[in-house]
């Protein structure tokens, strides 16, 4: 392969919902440029793009897929992305690495929820997109419907190149309007014939054409000025008019492609070829400084790796962009972001598991490299005198959780090493050690996403593993003040212990003044403070901890040991063992022994202390709420929100959005368990959600009630 420049680069992800055909038309592309000699099916398990066993297993896309075309002296860099929500990781990467979105349309369904999520990245990325809608010769296809929601959903943008002559089995026949030309094939594809448009056709066809000018000569003056003098364009003058459109996404072309039987596919590849930007067209990226990169060959080298790939017999596959600059067989780079030094002893362009040994990529090319000593995905490679870093690409949280834990405890280190390497091929998988809730937890996308991962770790790993239900982060509180004291006091021969503790303790909210009297049981308590300390708990909340000990009751060395009592008895709260947290402490009285006094006494004295009060001031258990937006069709919309209002969920609005109701809520943690699988059940896979940590709140009592007993029953049978 000859070396390409910067201006002869495009890069393109392609995107869709699962089953909208990605993986069958990235064949076809590839055998239409001569990657390939044959086309492969998914149905016999050999396809370029989907190579992995796990992937041939599900027969989904698991991973995304780098290929590579040459096709009229230009380089087209293609990722075939996984269509399911589950793996939405691969087609963010992808789009943030690429400069042009090409979006399938199943023909039979329309634009799916999976459409919708999609092209809002594209949009918050500002990315052109290009619509194909596919597999026009099923038999329920209706194109005509398809491009009118199309139309209401994305608006006037959506403007066609083409349309069918007739969809279903028979479908073997389009009209460009961008050509005026009519494009047919034998019934199982082939090289097209192209001739005149009909006549019965011409009036349809003219009246795209113009609207198809019109849209062109909008995103430049001079072509807009010519199309009011002259009526029309030439069709060079329309490939720059439409190239603009596609920068600022002021235009977003409609193409007609049967990918299963290659038609429409190389008119396609020829349209990306002539009229998709190049890479040093598009903006340019800024590194972590906010500085721009600009892609040339001039600059510095950098390279930024967006994904690793572990593969049968190599081990790692570390994939690549060049920022900037250029690279060749045998550099030498530093890793900004481990400071390690590494040789990159051999250059490689992918189609899949199939790679090409190259000696030079310049800037804006894709590439991959095999066996780095310490490089991971985010990590950026820098030549001599460049420190750039880039972390542009932001994942979606997590959807789903689960404990996970290998079935012989002997294996749980070997487990997690596979984790460890597993999220380096997908950063949407997030592992977690909670010491608080002891259990490891896998977070992912859904229950497809983490039952794939398990599929790998036993056929792969052959490590066995089961899942479990994540218990909930609680927090405990309370609602109230009150008061204790607690003497420790121990005489065993030689030194002893002793220490007397005193103390208020009474709900903490931002901003409260500072505590002046207090009433218990006819009695009242005047505070004097002498200092106090506000400590941010890693759990959320706070601790503040005052002070207020006069006449030299307790001296102000045992303050520290004091504190860290309370402190470790916030780890353990008394109604379920959960974290508390909110909590003002006022040590205002205590007693202290000129011999036996110590740390240890008083840190044991202000726990049990700390203990008796907190279970006195009303405490309650507060549970972790999430917003939540979900995305659903209208005729959907009654069941689904039945649903949430049974999941103890409080609905805070609806609205409209690109014709999918979307649905706000808040949700506690505990009813988000399995929510991934029943929304699926609910809407046939047509909705989807997102979620965010929002807040901590008190759990209604009959669930506090509840959750107490459990904790007891579980305490009772660990003794």
């Amino acid at each position: 392969m000859r070396v390409y420049q910067t201006n002869e680069i495009k890069n393109i992800a392609l995107l869709g919902s699962a089953g909208s055909g990605k993986t069958t038309l990235a064949e076809s592309m590839l055998f239409e440029s001569g990657v390939i000699k044959r086309r492969g099916t998914i149905e016999a398990k050999n396809t370029v793009s989907d190579y992995f066993p796990v992937e041939q297993e599900y027969g989904y896309s698991v991973f995304s897929t780098v290929l590579n075309v040459e096709w009229n002296n230009k380089k087209l860099n293609i990722i075939d992305c996984p269509g399911s929500d589950d793996f939405v990781g691969g087609a963010i990467t992808a789009l943030n690495v690429t400069d042009q979105a090409l979006v399938l349309i199943n023909g039979q369904y329309g634009p799916e929820v999976g459409t919708q999520n999609i092209f809002r990245y594209t949009e918050k990325l500002k990315k052109p997109v290009i619509f194909l809608v596919n597999q026009l010769d099923r038999e329920h296809c209706d194109f005509d419907m398809t491009v009118s929601q199309m139309q209401e959903i994305y608006g006037s943008k959506c403007v066609q190149v083409q349309y069918p002559l007739s969809t279903g089995p028979g479908f073997n026949s389009l009209i460009d309007v961008l050509l005026m030309k009519k494009y047919s094939w034998n019934p199982e594809g082939g090289a097209p014939l192209i001739e005149e448009i009909p006549a019965e056709e011409m009036e349809k066809a003219a009246e795209l054409h113009r609207a198809l000018v019109e849209a062109a000569a909008e995103n430049d003056e001079s072509l807009m000025e010519k199309f009011f003098e002259e009526g029309s364009l030439s069709e060079d003058e329309m490939r720059e008019g439409i190239r603009k459109g596609l920068v600022t996404r002021s235009i977003f072309p409609i193409f007609c492609v049967c990918g299963g039987k290659s038609m429409g596919v190389r008119r396609l590849m020829e349209f990306l070829g002539n009229v998709v930007p190049f890479v040093n067209e598009m903006p340019q990226v800024h590194n972590t400084r906010g500085e721009e990169i600009k892609t040339t060959v001039n600059e510095p080298t950098s390279l930024y790796f967006f994904k690793t790939g572990m593969e049968p017999h190599i081990g790692e596959v570390s994939y690549f962009k060049v920022m900037s600059g250029t690279v060749k067989s045998g550099d030498d780079l530093t890793n900004a972001d481990r400071g390690s030094k590494e040789r990159i002893a051999s250059l490689y362009v992918c189609a899949g598991a199939n790679r090409q040994q190259v000696e030079t990529l310049n800037a804006g090319d894709i590439g991959c490299v095999v066996k780095l000593k310490d490089v991971k995905t985010g990590n950026t490679l820098n030549s001599k005198d460049c420190d750039n870093k880039f972390d542009f690409i932001k994942y979606p949280n997590s959807k789903y959780s689960r404990a996970v834990k290998a079935v012989n405890e002997a294996d749980t280190e070997k487990m997690m090493v596979a984790l460890t390497k597993m999220r380096q091929e997908d950063p949407t998988w997030v592992v977690e050690q909670s010491k608080e809730l002891k259990q490891i937890l896998v977070h992912g996308q859904g229950e497809f996403h983490l039952r794939t991962l398990k599929w790998r770790m036993e056929n792969n790993e052959k490590i066995k593993i089961q899942y479990l239900e994540p218990k909930i982060p609680y927090r405990e509180t309370i609602t109230k003040a009150a008061r204790a004291d607690y003497r420790h006091k121990k005489q065993s021969g030689g030194a002893g212990q002793f220490g007397e503790v005193h103390l208020i303790v009474e709900p903490y909210a931002e901003g409260m003044p500072d505590p002046t009297v207090y009433k218990f049981g006819g009695q009242e308590f005047r505070m004097n403070i002498k200092g106090k300390e506000e400590v941010e708990l890693e759990w959320g909340g706070k601790l503040v901890f005052i002070n207020s000990v006069v006449g030299g009751a307790i001296d102000a060395r045992f303050m520290p040991a004091i504190l860290k009592g309370i402190m470790a008895r916030m780890e353990q709260g008394p109604l379920t063992g959960s974290y508390a947290r909110d909590v003002r402490v006022i040590v205002y009285d205590g007693k202290m022994h000129p011999v036996d006094s110590n740390e240890l006494s008083f840190m044991l004295a202000a726990r049990n202390a700390f203990a008796e009060a907190f279970k006195n001031a009303g405490p309650k258990i507060l549970e972790p709420i999430y917003d939540m937006e979900v995305f659903v069709p209208s005729d959907y919309m009654g069941d689904v929100m039945s649903d949430l209002q049974g999941r103890r969920a409080l609905i805070m609005g609806m609205d409209s959005e690109a014709g999918y109701q979307k649905l706000s809520a808040k949700i506690p943690l505990k009813e988000l368990s399995n929510y991934s699988i029943n929304l699926s059940s609910l809407t046939g896979g047509r909705a989807s959600f997102t979620t965010k940590f929002a807040s901590y709140e008190l759990v209604p009592t009959d669930v506090q009630n509840q959750l107490i007993k459990d904790h007891e029953t579980e305490a009772s049978e660990e003794d």
